[in-house]
């Protein structure tokens, strides 16, 4: 049973929520049910795309939960805890439909670093996005050296870890770090809605897309559009695109099967 996380579907949305009161923190425990949720979601054939937030409007997630650090300080084995979260994330990165993030108020170190492995993001005015973990005498440790560069360019991540400074949600969308800035309690309905000019398409073909494209930032040009040709063979074969060619050549909507 979770405690700390909430799932919900909506009109093939999937909608996570943390409720860690009351800044959300990324608990041991949270992360354990962050992986439950998606998970599940990834199994349920009614879920098209999947959206991320938090409860309230203080917090997003404002980082780990730092009364858990303590226990790993000088610990032999700390280093499979640190394994075991970054197995997570990467599974939320890879998750193969979809994914929005709301960004309802801070995303602090952990927190963002969690909203990088989403496809999408979406901030509220008052939000603030940091890594701060320098000041602890950290570094970020849960992808944010190897996820935020790619975002926002080395520069612009370098300064961020450096200083451990926030930026606004408007710098934010200057240095493309989310996709949309929306007034305060706007981020879930923005999200909803990009969520509906997305879920009316097949999964078959949007699976492929982030597929196509988390591959191919990894590799050489060549090799990227190699991977595209493998990608756009297997749509091919699905029950979707028959659907998809027949509805335009018939002048009417498609019903994808996600088959």
């Amino acid at each position: 049973m979770r405690l700390l996380v909430k799932v919900e579907v909506e009109n093939r949305l999937g909608i996570v929520t943390i409720q860690n009161p009351p800044l959300n923190v990324m608990s041991k425990q949270v992360i354990e049910e962050l992986d439950q949720a998606f998970q599940e979601l990834e199994t349920n054939e009614e879920v098209v795309a999947v959206l991320l937030t938090g409860q309230g409007q203080k917090a997003f997630v404002a980082g780990a939960d730092i009364k858990e650090f303590p226990q790993l300080m000088g610990h032999p084995h700390a280093r499979a805890s640190f394994e075991e979260t970054h197995a997570v994330l990467n599974r939320i990165d890879d998750f193969r439909k979809p994914t929005i993030v709301a960004l309802n108020g801070m995303a602090f170190g952990g927190g963002l670093e969690l909203a990088l492995t989403c496809d999408m993001r979406i901030a509220e005015e008052h939000a603030l996005l940091c890594v701060p973990e320098v000041k602890l005498g950290l570094f970020p440790g849960a992808g944010g050296t190897q996820r935020l560069p790619r975002v926002v360019g080395e520069a612009k991540a370098k300064e961020m870890m450096y200083t451990g400074e926030p930026i606004t949600a408007e710098e934010a969308l200057r240095v493309g770090l989310v996709n949309y800035v929306v007034g305060t309690g706007e981020a879930v309905d923005k999200a909803k809605a990009l969520a509906s000019k997305i879920t009316r398409h097949s999964l078959q073909s949007l699976s492929r897309i982030k597929k196509a494209v988390d591959d191919g930032l990894g590799v050489p040009l060549k090799e990227g559009l190699q991977r595209e040709v493998e990608l756009f063979e297997e749509v091919f074969q699905t029950d979707d695109i028959k659907e998809g060619v027949s509805a335009f050549i018939e002048k009417r909507q498609p019903v994808f099967s996600h088959k």
